[in-house]
């Protein structure tokens, strides 16, 4: 019998143990990450079973976090990231020290050495980038004021993990008992800051450039299959150079990637391109935060583990603080203190360099690892009350927060637009002189002349919003046949009498559309082929 790999055999079990677990968790009304978690807790080395390769598992992980912050930087562009900067430098830096200082204090209590209190604190201080980024995604966020600082506090704390990550060794020298030797401190601190400095500027003068024109060219070629692997080389590309060259984390380097694309006119496409990469490969991220866990220091350690937990929460409410002092509002400084409060990632790194130096025992990674589940547990019911609290007629709303549920259009005997990608614009642009047209989009249309509801269109309330019970006709753009029909099953519903069209790739797309309601399914590749049959019969 050939063996199986490794590889296969995580793809296989972890990906399909995790879909079955996040399938029963959205039955109970959790969050899908909740079953993640458990998938990788089943398939970890402290469960019985089968126990996937973790090494391999968290490097597959790395790939989501890549793909993850590359997509982030297509949304994010460099002025977003200067607008924020006088809220999230003094912010994230005060934030980060706050919470190391507490946890000193506490560790005082505990009886534990300064080193594991300040090594203890700097991991409970970073939010994880994936829980942020997919909190943002799903409330409909990335491209608000508050998700903007959110995601502009999310940089700053590499930034300075960069840095934590250079100084800890002579710096952990000394918590030992030795002696600093501030030249050597210097030095590393000095080469860090000019290998930071020589990527940011190799990244906005040359790689302004050379990637959108490399994509631009690539595009023209026709091929999409060549210009998915161009989207994914120059992620994984810049993300991997910026590690091995410059000593830059894997995430800030994708993030600038991305974020140098932003202002290309294809940044829409390529984030169209990486998202299914993305969404699996996070998954995997969660399954391998799960994979760590013992779940007996739950009963071994009880009273460590709540007290860790307490602190990460009260990083929360630290960057809550932070937030208000530096002139946020208040609805808008819960929402992203919440997003904030939970860590991840990068606190794994930290955990693993301190107990490799000896600042830290073992059994800490325990606790971390213990307390990055529960917090990213906490983290959605923690939004569910957060949204209770501005739903109050007390609670001015925020002001860059979309409403609960999208304004309702009053536009009647118009034409409903899904998707504003290459074959939506063209749509748009055939039919906006003949009716009232409304385009339903995630992300920015750019033709203040349309009338534009932001959000995913499969979502009750933004269909709903869209009045389709006045309007004349419903055009579903998107690519995706899946998502497409649930929105025409959705829209049928609303009017029965509703002229739907429809794109499909493949025959089965096609039935696949009609069945759920749509009038009429148009496969790109068939009319293409009797346009260009009827062109030939003209001769």
């Amino acid at each position: 019998m050939h063996e199986m790999s490794p590889l296969i055999g995580i793809l296989v079990i972890g990906l399909g143990l995790a879909f079955v677990l996040g399938t029963a968790a959205q039955r109970l009304k959790l969050p899908p990450l909740v079953g993640y978690l458990l998938a990788g807790v089943v398939i970890g080395p402290f469960t019985p079973g089968f126990i996937a390769d973790s090494h391999l598992t968290q490097q597959l992980a790395d790939v989501g976090v890549i793909l993850l912050m590359f997509g982030v930087g297509l949304h994010f562009k460099p002025r977003d990231l200067l607008e924020v900067k006088g809220i999230v430098v003094p912010g994230a830096i005060l934030q980060m020290a706050a919470v190391t200082g507490l946890t000193v204090g506490a560790g005082f209590l505990f009886g534990w050495p300064l080193a594991q209190g300040l090594v203890l604190g700097l991991c409970l201080s970073i939010a994880s980038t994936v829980v942020v980024m997919r909190a943002l995604q799903d409330r409909r966020l990335m491209e608000t004021g508050r998700g903007r600082v959110a995601i502009g506090w999310l940089v700053v704390q590499d930034l300075l993990v960069v840095l934590v990550l250079v100084l800890l060794p002579p710096i952990g020298d000394v918590l030992k008992g030795g002696e600093i030797n501030a030249a050597v401190v210097a030095k590393s601190l000095g080469l860090t800051l000019g290998k930071l400095a020589v990527f940011a500027g190799l990244m906005l003068i040359i790689g302004r450039r050379v990637i959108p024109a490399v994509l631009h060219y690539i595009a023209h070629t026709g091929s999409r299959e060549l210009f998915r692997l161009a989207v994914l080389s120059v992620a994984l590309g810049v993300a991997f150079g910026a590690a091995v060259l410059f000593g830059v984390s894997i995430a800030l380097g994708a993030f600038f990637a991305g974020m140098i694309l932003a202002g290309s006119q294809l940044s829409q496409r390529a984030a169209e391109e990486s998202l299914p990469l993305r969404d699996a490969f996070a998954v995997l991220f969660f399954v391998s935060v799960g994979m760590l866990f013992n779940p007996r220091v739950v009963v071994n350690q009880p009273l460590a583990l709540a007290s860790t937990l307490a602190l990460v929460l009260a990083a929360g409410g630290i960057c809550f603080a932070l937030l208000r002092m530096l002139g946020v509002k208040s609805t808008s400084a819960v929402t992203i203190a919440i997003a904030l409060t939970q860590i991840g990632e990068f606190s794994f790194i930290l955990a693993n360099l301190g107990i490799g130096m000896g600042l830290m025992p073992a059994t800490a990674r325990d606790l971390i690892l213990g307390a990055s589940i529960l917090s990213i547990l906490l983290n959605p019911v923690l939004f569910v009350l957060a949204a209770k609290r501005e739903a109050s007629p007390h609670v001015p709303p925020a002001p860059d927060m979309p409403r609960p549920a999208p304004e309702r259009t009053t536009l009647t005997g118009h034409a409903v637009l899904v998707g504003y990608g290459r074959v939506g614009k063209l749509i748009a642009d055939g039919i906006k002189a003949d009716m009232p047209l409304l385009v339903l989009e995630e992300g920015a249309v750019g033709d203040p002349g349309i009338e534009h509801i932001r959000g995913n269109a499969a979502k009750d309330d933004v269909l709903a919003a869209a009045n389709l019970g006045a309007a004349r006709m419903l055009f579903v753009a998107i690519p995706e046949a899946f998502e497409a029909g649930q929105i025409v099953q959705q829209a049928r519903r609303a009017n029965p009498d509703l002229p739907i069209v429809a794109r499909a790739h493949f025959d089965a797309e096609v039935d696949h559309l009609l069945s759920h309601g749509a009038s009429k399914v148009i496969m790109g590749e068939r009319e293409i082929a009797l346009a260009m049959l009827d062109f030939a019969q003209k001769r």
